[in-house]
């Protein structure tokens, strides 16, 4: 029943938001065109009930991939005893499928620009779908993190999709597919949390990942299905050195992040493997500056409307998963605290999912916005409808539905941020670096849910109380550190976005971006 729930909620407004009417002239072509595909400056176009599946496709896809970063959270406490290791060992069970999706990101994105985007997609979705049945047939720690890591590389596929939606797209329809797919990534963290509730509250723990079998199967057949065969590979070659630095850089870093509070911010451990990730970045850029055909083109990524969008994105994937952090624990809290709201985790994960399902019903106001104020304005008011939220739980806490309240406000801000944000890319990069562009993106917000999973753990740590003998647990106040932390990164996410141009991301002008500074190969139907 609680799967038929988030499945409806989920498909509906992705409906709606393809379905609305829209001006007679972009009615009459769709019309004309239903059911087939036209090519239209060498971008192929959907029309009709083809373009609608295709869309809700994309959308279901990316949603089934992204849940995976959230779907152990609520019994990661459990997982000691479940699979009879430390606790330090399962913490790698949260940790391995972050890094694996943060390094996979910027990787599939170039690979899709190279061989094609719908290749890299069918393989993605194959990879979630082994790694979910590998986690389902374990009982050990070792072959789980392995299938953990699998889980995370498919979320490759989201960058991808954004890429692929704004391409085959109507012209009347590309802002809002391209707002409601990008949406996905922060629904399916959200999503994630009250799902996994749901199954580990009366049931053996890895029907979780057979569920996420059944996703990954349904993400695959709708992915060889509905989305149509392009040429859309573009000469190259792939550059495997610089995704090793890529993969060693950022892992030596977002280890030592995530597992600072863990091993001692001190420590050489930890110092070691934060020095080590920045000097094997810096390496790796240099390198990628004097590639021909680099991994990432920095230069692009230099420029000033990329580069603000994607410090932006590294500051508001910090509020998203902020409140996604500190609003479930707030909830679960016992009552002897003085401020506990003493709820299960199933009932956490219940007050929790409308704010879930409220960044994909949002994510079409993004697309009306951006169309009128431009991406930039529109991101920037996403952030501070974000800090907002923030504002509001700290300053009530005191029942579930007044936290609820507060996380309806900041996803309705992150949807709103989210979904401006590739525009914001993909209007100002090559046609043929669209893919791996959104990627590094994507990575970008990995990495502020990474640092702020970090920091959340340093401040409920710092301030703690004795419940029990024995028995330390955050302050009232420590939770409200947390919300004034989230509330500012935001607020400097805005104040970073306001520093780029603004552009209004009408099809017009994204189509004589893309044919002025891409090179003529055109993506035509096999």
């Amino acid at each position: 029943m609680y799967v038929t729930y988030i499945v409806i909620g989920t498909l509906v407004p992705l409906i709606a938001t393809v379905r609305r009417p829209w001006p007679s002239a972009a009615r009459s072509d769709a019309a004309t065109n239903r059911g087939h595909m036209s090519t239209t400056a060498g971008v192929p176009t959907l029309h009709g009930k083809k373009a609608i599946f295709a869309i809700v496709a994309l959308g279901f896809s990316s949603l089934s991939a992204a849940l995976m970063q959230s779907l152990v959270i609520p019994i990661q406490a459990e997982l000691p005893e479940l699979l009879g290791t430390t606790a330090s060992n399962t913490s790698w069970v949260v940790t391995a499928t972050l890094l694996a999706a943060g390094v996979t990101m910027p990787v599939a994105g170039r690979l899709a620009d190279l061989i094609g985007k719908k290749p890299v997609m069918v393989a993605s979705g194959v990879l979630l779908l082994v790694g979910s049945v590998v986690v389902a047939l374990s009982d050990t720690v070792g072959p789980v993190i392995v299938g953990r890591v699998l889980q995370g590389a498919a979320m490759g596929y989201i960058p991808i999709a954004i890429a692929m939606v704004r391409e085959i797209a109507p012209a009347h329809l590309r802002n809002q597919a391209v707002a409601g797919v990008s949406a996905t990534l922060g629904v399916g963290g959200a999503i994630g949390l009250p799902l996994a509730a749901w199954i580990a509250q009366g049931s053996d723990w890895h029907l979780l990942f057979w569920v996420s079998a059944g996703l990954a199967a349904a993400m695959l057949a709708l992915t060889i299905t509905a989305i149509p065969h392009v040429r859309d590979a573009h000469e190259g070659r792939m550059d495997w050195a610089g995704a090793a630095g890529l993969a060693v850089g950022l892992v030596s870093l977002l280890v030592g992040i995530s597992k600072g509070n863990d091993w001692g911010w001190t420590e050489a451990s930890t110092l070691g493997m934060i020095g080590g990730g920045i000097v094997v970045l810096l390496a790796w850029g240099v390198f990628e500056l004097r590639t021909p055909q680099p991994l990432v083109d920095l230069r692009t990524t230099a420029r000033r409307p990329v580069l603000v969008t994607n410090v932006g994105a590294v500051l508001i994937g910090f509020g998203m998963m902020a409140q996604s952090i500190v609003v479930p624990r707030l909830l679960e809290m016992p009552a002897a605290t003085g401020y506990g709201l003493d709820q299960t985790i199933l009932q956490a994960g219940l007050w929790m999912a409308p704010a879930g399902l409220m960044m994909l019903v949002f994510s079409p106001l993004s697309a009306t916005l951006i169309t009128r104020w431009g991406a930039r304005n529109t991101l920037a008011l996403g952030a501070a409808v974000l800090a907002t939220g923030y504002a509001i739980a700290s300053q009530l806490m005191d029942a579930p539905w007044q936290l609820m309240v507060a996380s309806l406000v900041c996803s309705t801000g992150v949807a709103i941020g989210y979904a401006a944000m590739p525009t914001i890319v993909m209007n100002n990069v090559p046609e043929h670096e669209a893919a791996s562009a959104v990627g590094v993106n994507s990575l970008m917000r990995s990495m502020g849910t990474t640092i702020a999973g970090a920091v959340m753990a340093v401040i409920l740590t710092s301030s703690t109380m004795e419940l029990a003998p024995g028995v330390a647990v955050p302050t009232e106040g420590a939770f409200t550190l947390c919300f004034v932390v989230g509330a500012v990164a935001a607020l400097v996410g805005a104040g970073v976005v306001l520093l780029g141009p603004n552009q209004r991301a009408d099809a017009a002008t994204s189509l004589a971006k893309q044919q002025a500074d891409a090179p003529e190969e055109p993506a035509l139907t096999r």
